[in-house]
């Protein structure tokens, strides 16, 4: 339980779960560009 109240009330455990937030958000960003590069590479190949 003190890990969690150290991750969400201290400087460093709020930057912690701020840098946790961006690599997820940022994950979900390039896995949505690459799929649709994908598809979008794959398309212009069969026509």
């Amino acid at each position: 339980m003190k890990a969690w109240i150290d991750l969400f009330s201290t400087d460093y455990g709020l930057m912690s779960v701020a840098v946790i937030v961006f690599i997820l958000a940022m994950a979900v960003y390039f896995l949505r560009v690459f799929l649709g590069l994908m598809d979008e590479t794959g398309k212009s190949t069969h026509e």
